[in-house]
């Protein structure tokens, strides 16, 4: 078996301090392997999302340990958590795209970030990914002008045009109908596939969970259980019995 690309071991968090500090993760230990695709659900409140800011570097591991490419992100300087940063794409519940920019100039803005990348196949290559997620008539069109399924489809475009390793998704149909969520999950997972990246998808919608090769179910900040999801699924890895 290969080596995890995420690692997890034993991780809690906290938010405030004194009197206010509330622990909201509790000895979290789960790995998660390359061309994983891993749904972790549960209620609102659970410490999803704190777990995959953590994951993607977004915040501090303060307790335990937590590797990205084998890399330990505990007390890792700024400069280093960017650096795995450039490897994660990410996909947010609210699209987080920005209204004076065209949706090919959003998804471009991934590959800004690469200085070795010329600007001109960073062009190309941001129009070639909208025309992969079926928007290649909607480049020049500001955030504005798209529905709710488009805007997904640019956050997607824009998470995977630099070949990421990891995709973190949170929440990625909160905001859609039926039929627009089933169609850009799909979407991500063949296109992650394509890329032979892992992608980790926060959700509450019990539609998609057929998509995963792994589900994982948080409540009160913890793991409660895991179990095979409806791809191609590896055999099922529970908690690290400590």
């Amino acid at each position: 078996m290969s080596a995890p690309v995420i690692a997890i071991d034993r991780v809690s968090h906290w938010f405030g301090r004194g009197r206010l500090r509330k622990q909201v993760l509790f000895e979290i230990s789960v790995d998660i392997y390359p061309g994983e695709v891993v749904i972790l659900s549960g209620p609102s409140g659970s410490g999803k999302t704190t777990l995959l800011t953590l994951i993607g570097a977004l915040r501090s591991t303060q307790s335990g340990r937590l590797c990205v490419f084998d890399r330990p992100l505990k007390e890792a300087s700024t400069h280093q958590l960017e650096q795995v940063r450039r490897y994660i794409g990410y996909i947010f519940q609210a699209h987080n795209l920005l209204h004076a920019l065209t949706a090919r100039q959003n998804v471009q803005m991934a590959l800004d970030l690469h200085a070795d990348i010329d600007p001109n196949v960073a062009y190309q290559r941001s129009v070639d990914m909208l025309a992969e997620v079926g928007l290649a008539d909607w480049a020049d069109y500001y955030p504005q002008e798209l529905s709710g399924g488009q805007k997904q489809r640019v956050a997607i475009a824009r998470a995977l045009v630099s070949h990421p390793k990891i995709v973190l998704a949170d929440e990625p149909t909160a905001s859609l109908d039926k039929q627009s969520g089933r169609d850009v999950v799909e979407l991500m997972q063949r296109l992650a596939k394509q890329q032979g990246c892992t992608i980790l998808m926060v959700t509450h919608d019990n539609r998609v969970l057929d998509v995963a090769d792994r589900l994982i179910h948080m409540e009160d900040g913890r793991l409660s259980t895991q179990a095979q999801g409806g791809g191609n699924a590896r055999p099922m890895l529970s908690e690290k019995p400590y």
